[in-house]
């Protein structure tokens, strides 16, 4: 994952248009934050990308007639270290402080308005589970919920001074949806070997199993840009719209439409965490199946249910 949060100066130099259409100050791009953490690690950061990631990026640019600072831009200590993995990495420590805090003290007679909350998110991501899943899919929860904490703060970052949303970079996007996509192939190569988990793409007609093959594969390649172009598309889209909208009589605007889309922003940040949430859960169940027990558990409780249902009562 942090190997796509090297370099992406596009999305870097479109962040820092909004911060400055939203008032942060000409010279001020990125938060101080980063500001300060490339002041302290840059140069160790630069040297490492001088030694690793810009003799790889020179060879392979290379052969399209392209240099690496034509790509990412000039190589500085000063953007060494992009604002959206500054951001992404204080959004990994800030989900773990919000569940260590949430959690408390546990118990179960007297739950703390914390724990009640935490309860009330993992009982519905299980929920969830169970119900596109199955019941097997409950030994998913651990990445699923990681998923999709780390995403909601990701998007609520924005609503805070000193903070940016990461996840208004398609960098930090892709490499979520690129994680979601290794995660459920890994489930299925697990689950049923490397054949059995290509084979599952070819589906169950022979004749016109390698254009089902073809279809799927290209399908399935295409759900990383997917789930990260739809992440970034609608947090980029909410900042940029509430930066323009704020703009259009300064003054009067740049305080009072920011507050105005303020919910709709919460909602979005929101609903984005769930669409991403729920395609992976969906992904997962087409390639976990219930072990072969559980198959046999599951149709035995089916035909006893059936049994008593067909039970003839003597008069």
């Amino acid at each position: 994952m942090f190997w796509l949060l090297q370099e992406n100066p596009e999305a870097t130099a479109k962040a820092a248009e909004v911060a400055e259409k939203a008032g942060e100050g000409g010279e001020h791009h990125v938060p101080i934050i980063v500001q300060m953490v490339n002041h302290y690690l840059g140069e160790y950061a630069l040297r490492f990308e001088m030694a690793v990631t810009y003799p790889f990026w020179t060879k392979f640019l290379g052969y399209f007639g392209a240099k690496p600072e034509e790509v990412f831009g000039p190589y500085t200590a000063e953007n060494a270290i992009p604002w959206y993995t500054v951001m992404f990495v204080i959004a990994a420590i800030l989900s773990s402080v919000i569940i260590w805090v949430l959690k408390g003290k546990l118990s179960e007679d007297e739950p703390g308005s914390g724990q009640q909350t935490l309860e009330a998110g993992v009982l519905a991501v299980r929920a969830m589970l169970v119900d596109i899943v199955g019941p097997h899919g409950i030994k998913y929860f651990p990445v699923v919920a990681t998923f999709g904490i780390l995403i909601l703060v990701s998007n609520l970052m924005g609503f805070f001074p000193l903070f940016v949303s990461p996840t208004a970079a398609t960098s930090v996007t892709f490499a979520l949806g690129i994680s979601s996509f290794i995660y459920y192939n890994y489930i299925g190569i697990k689950e049923n070997g490397p054949f059995g988990h290509l084979k599952h793409w070819a589906g169950p007609i022979w004749w016109i199993a390698p254009l089902i093959f073809l279809i799927e594969l290209v399908g399935n390649f295409v759900r990383p840009l997917s789930l990260g172009l739809r992440l970034f598309g609608n947090m980029f889209a909410d900042e940029a719209v509430a930066a323009n909208m704020a703009n259009l009589f300064p003054g009067y605007t740049n305080w009072m439409i920011p507050v105005l889309l303020m919910p709709l922003a919460l909602f979005v940040a929101f609903i984005q965490t769930f669409v991403f949430v729920l395609l992976s859960m969906v992904y997962i169940s087409e390639v976990s199946h219930p072990p072969h027990d559980e198959h046999g558990h599951a149709h035995h409780e089916d035909d006893v249910a059936y049994a008593d249902d067909n039970v003839v009562v003597p008069a």
